[in-house]
């Protein structure tokens, strides 16, 4: 979240924000800033060229220009001279300040990061201003050269930071001459590796078009900045754009929430690039969304920015439902006739639907798809786009309309949903992201509240399958308690009962912020209470998916009258930092030189415990006996203790095992061990599917000093590697 730190920066943005409205409306049309009474300066230093500047930066070094040790003798200062090309008026521009070096035809561009937001009341575009190069810094951020400070905590070795607020009156000063407009240079992107001199330039572009993945998508979510891909010239062989870039718009701009135009014309933006590794993605900047001319119609009354270079003829943004059939949830399903597990039928007819979405992937649980409902059932939506829900016709409680024909109908384990027979999509056969605009229509209507259909688990039915249902007084089975929501970056099951015992499974996406992906892993609730959930089917057993933890309301005492209450943590390790603390023993009892040890690999920054009995490659096993052995904890004066752990295995070979003692002597063989029937990951063809253990009862040990052990072994035909992760030890 972007912090303003003065008053009249607060009022700006807020005021901003009030202008904002859905659709194409222009709402950046500001007053010129007024400049009386800020001081102005015209410097009789030496000015250096913007390409000398940008010299200063070689073989990947920061170069800090020599501090002036005579401030009091102006002719000696060294500036950069040039002109305000950017303005961040409307908030898509963020603390940084374009120049080029002539208002019009420039040869050169240049960037400065400054730490000042509304830079554009002391600095408007078109303003000549004087750079003091003195003690400033020249470095680089995705591979673009740029003007800051050198303070130490850069990320990067060549980076700089932002010049602070304090000290721009000092350092950039605006001339007292009459401000000039800005004459953008015209290029073609074909021409844009080739000018990379211009980058901080004002550039336009003719002929330019929105690609098709970012049609009637507004510019930018809320908070998020994107990139939405443009294009110029058209191969018709491909059918593809000669020449692509991208318009990088952040979510606090003040036409953020506007629909992009869908016309094909010109474009004026700030010219600059990101570069990572070998890839160079190409990218402008919007002053302003009336720097767009590619939709409207002229005086004439024929809108010119049509057919775009792709062919289409009109803008498809605006739904009709002119010569177009209303079709119901219902009729859509009865569409499908009785068709087969996996099998597709296509929509011929010139219909359409109009329904309510009830659930998006707001928070990662679903993933590429989208729930709707009308008064006669609800369905499935299969798009093959992550982050629906930053787009407006995506948002939860908006009606949608979907043209159609041309889409299928699939019946996926029972589950008949709405897709395309695009196979690449793997196995849901989603609809393309570049053909989201031919189907999917925002209504343009507010939001309403989703009303959920309440049910028992006994009265559910396949007319239910794609509702949004209510469920009341349920609670999670004594077996799941103690575990999280997801197991590993798959999906897991957790069993909800009502209080007469009737059951049903409860789907977790590894990828929703609840699940495996969330920082901490989160335990699921133990009380009793409403579960608001979409219904799905799969082989005919009834599952539910939530969108939100606020879903699940448990909070009332379990149906046994019990109060549930998780067990507190009395020991934990996740091996975050790498390698064993003194906290583990590791003893080879059989075998090579082999020990559990740590490791990230495949894992980002977390490191896990693992053993793996293999020298690499095939016939390379080895028979091993390895232990990791925890130190002693204490549960004295403790009623319930349990212990939990995650696990994740591959490849063929023995089952890990898992003892608890009181009594370790130091020698593995003379202890007297308790196996501990923890659940363990059981799929050994993949990676990443971590399971948790749940809680594994240490009721045997109350009163006394606990260590847990695992025990690997391995064979000479059989060794697969385990990997151990997120050990607590638990007690009340």
């Amino acid at each position: 979240m972007k912090k303003y730190n003065s008053v009249l920066k607060y009022i700006f943005i807020t005021a901003a924000s009030l202008l904002v409205t859905v659709g194409c409306v222009h709402d950046d049309k500001y007053d010129q800033p007024n400049l009386d009474g800020y001081d102005c300066a015209d410097k009789k230093g030496i000015a250096m060229p913007f390409a000398d500047v940008k010299a200063k930066f070689q073989n990947n070094t920061t170069y800090t220009f020599p501090v002036d040790e005579t401030p009091n003798n102006e002719a000696d200062d060294l500036y950069m001279v040039g002109y305000v090309s950017s303005t961040d008026e409307t908030g898509n521009v963020y603390k940084t300040i374009y120049i080029q070096d002539a208002l019009e035809n420039p040869t050169h561009g240049f960037t400065i990061s400054v730490d000042m937001v509304s830079s554009y009341t002391k600095f408007p575009q078109g303003s000549k201003i004087y750079v003091k190069l003195s003690g400033l810094s020249v470095g680089t951020y995705g591979g673009v050269v740029q003007l800051g400070v050198k303070t130490g905590s850069e990320s990067a070795a060549n980076g700089v930071s932002r010049i602070p607020e304090k000290l721009v009156p000092n350092i950039i000063f605006r001339s007292c001459t009459t401000r000039g407009e800005v004459i953008p240079k015209v290029l073609t992107l074909a021409e844009l590796k080739n000018n990379e001199n211009l980058i901080g330039c004002l550039v336009q572009l003719n002929e330019v078009e929105f690609d098709s993945k970012a049609l009637c998508s507004n510019f930018a979510p809320n908070g998020q900045t994107v990139d939405r891909g443009i294009g110029q010239g058209w191969n018709e062989s491909s059918s593809t754009y000669v020449s692509t870039a991208v318009v990088r718009n952040s979510g606090f701009a003040s036409f953020a929430n506007q629909t992009l135009p869908a016309g094909k014309g010109t474009l004026k933006g700030i010219y600059s690039k990101f570069q990572s590794g070998s890839t160079t993605t190409y990218q402008f900047y919007l002053n302003r969304v009336t720097d767009l001319d590619m939709e409207g119609k002229s005086a004439d009354g024929i809108d010119h920015h049509f057919p775009r270079l792709d062919k289409m003829k009109e803008n498809p943004c605006r739904f009709s439902d002119a010569n177009l059939t209303a079709k119901t949830v219902s009729d859509i399903k009865q569409l499908a006739g009785s068709l087969a597990p996996n099998g597709l039928v296509q929509i011929t007819g010139d219909f359409f639907v109009k329904a309510q979405i009830t659930a998006n992937d707001e928070t990662g649980n679903l993933f590429k798809y989208l729930y709707i409902e009308d008064a006669t059932g609800g369905i499935k939506v299969n798009i093959n786009k992550a982050d629906l829900f930053q787009d407006n016709r995506f948002k939860v409680g908006k009606d949608l309309n979907i043209k159609l024909k041309g889409l299928y109908i699939r019946n996926v384990a029972g589950e008949l949903q709405i897709g395309s027979n695009d196979a690449s999509s793997a196995v849901a056969y989603r609809i393309k992201e570049e053909d989201v605009y031919k189907y999917l229509y925002d209504s343009n209507a507010p939001a309403r509240a989703v009303v959920a259909s309440e049910r028992s688990i006994s009265q559910l039915t396949t007319a239910d399958v794609g509702r949004w249902i209510k469920l009341k007084d349920l609670e999670f089975i004594n077996a799941d308690l103690g575990k999280t929501y997801a197991d590993g970056s798959a999906t897991s099951n957790r069993t909800l009962e009502d209080c007469s015992g009737k059951t049903i499974a409860l789907r977790t996406s590894g990828r929703a912020i609840f699940g495996i992906k969330a920082a901490s892993a989160i335990e699921i609730a133990g009380g009793k209470g409403d579960v608001y959930a979409i219904l799905s089917v799969f082989n005919g057993t009834y599952q539910l998916w939530i969108t939100q933890l606020t879903d699940l309301n448990l909070t009332n005492p379990r149906c046994d009258g019990s109060v549930y209450t998780p067990i507190p943590v009395l020991y934990n390790d996740d091996f975050a930092a790498g390698g064993f603390s003194a906290d583990w023993t590791v003893v080879n009892k059989v075998g090579p030189n082999q020990f559990w040890g740590t490791s990230n690999q495949g894992n980002g920054t977390n490191y896990y415990a693992v053993m793996n009995g293999n020298a690499g490659g095939a016939g390379n096993n080895f028979a091993n006996e390895d232990w990791l052995i925890s130190k002693a904890v204490s549960l004295v004066g403790k009623s319930k203790a349990v212990v939990t752990f995650t696990t994740d295995v591959r490849y063929a070979g023995n089952t890990l095992q898992v003892y608890a003692t009181d009594n370790y002597t130091g020698d593995v063989a003379t202890t007297n061990w308790t196996s501990l029937p923890a659940t363990l990951d059981t799929n050994s063809n993949a990676f990443g599917d971590w399971v948790s253990s749940g809680n594994v009862d240490l009721s045997a040990f109350l009163g006394k000093n606990v260590r847990i052990a695992f025990k690997y072994t391995s064979t000479t035909s059989a060794a697969a590697t385990w990997e151990v992760d997120d050990f607590k030890i638990k007690g009340q």
